[in-house]
């Protein structure tokens, strides 16, 4: 495989990212995106310290968390990869827009925002590249209070 091939291919890795959350899609997508085990870091969003799980329990959490919403859009750009061997490094601008139900979101504002950076792992497995590690660094949110500590935003 190319380098050129590698990396159009890591750059769709991120695409088929946002779509696990934007179409709700906890089935099928995350084995077309994360490895079996997987390292996690949203802590600048959700508090929580980084972790490393099984895919199959992350899975979970990602359909309990996203089913509140009513919608959701990833825009992610501004792609730098980096490839070395079987590895490669993600870094992208994350522009992720959750909005709540009416009545989760009372007579105030309906939507969560968060602005930042992904600065991802992944490896190249027989199945192609797949997420090892992700982590959100938000530079800027709006409406917090929305989230319900979404991992994985």
């Amino acid at each position: 495989m190319t380098t050129l091939a590698d990396r159009i291919e890591l750059i769709e890795l991120m695409g088929r990212y946002a779509d696990i959350a934007d179409l709700k899609d906890f089935t099928r997508r995350p084995s077309l995106v994360y490895t079996d085990s997987v390292t996690l870091d949203f802590s600048s969003v959700i508090g929580l310290p980084p972790m490393t799980v099984p895919l199959d329990e992350y899975v979970q959490v990602l359909g309990q968390a996203f089913a509140p919403f009513s919608a959701t859009h990833h825009t992610i750009t501004g792609h730098v990869v980096d490839i070395d061997g079987d590895r490669a490094t993600l870094h992208a601008h994350v522009r992720a827009e959750h909005w709540a139900p009416r009545e989760r979101a009372g007579d105030g504002p309906d939507r969560w925002l968060v602005v930042g950076f992904y600065d991802n792992e992944a490896v190249r497995t027989p199945h192609g590249w797949r997420l090892s590690s992700v982590r959100l660094t938000a530079t800027h949110q709006e409406n917090p209070h929305l989230s319900g500590a979404v991992p994985g935003v």
